[in-house]
């Protein structure tokens, strides 16, 4: 979570609609959207050892700023969009 938001700078589709569609692959959310994972879960990666590494670590730290910012409702469309 090295990268801050900025509201001058547009949000990458690409990472929206897979936060969106993506599900998490283990723990107690597996099969959970990422954008739907809750915010003390994703927290506690924050806290604890970080996210894992990857493209999984960054789309739960990008759903996780989202959610700081109180933006998952600009999510919420692409769920079940067709278009990419």
């Amino acid at each position: 979570m090295n990268e801050q938001l900025n509201a001058n700078e547009p949000f990458d589709k690409t990472m929206l609609l897979k936060i969106a569609r993506h599900k998490m692959p283990f723990g107690k959310y597996a099969g959970r959207e990422i954008i739907r994972l809750p915010e003390e879960y994703l927290l506690w990666f924050v806290n604890n050892d970080g996210f894992p590494k990857g493209e999984l670590g960054e789309l739960m730290a990008l759903a996780l700023e989202i959610q700081i910012a109180g933006l998952e409702k600009i999510i919420w469309p692409l769920m079940n969009s067709k278009s990419d």
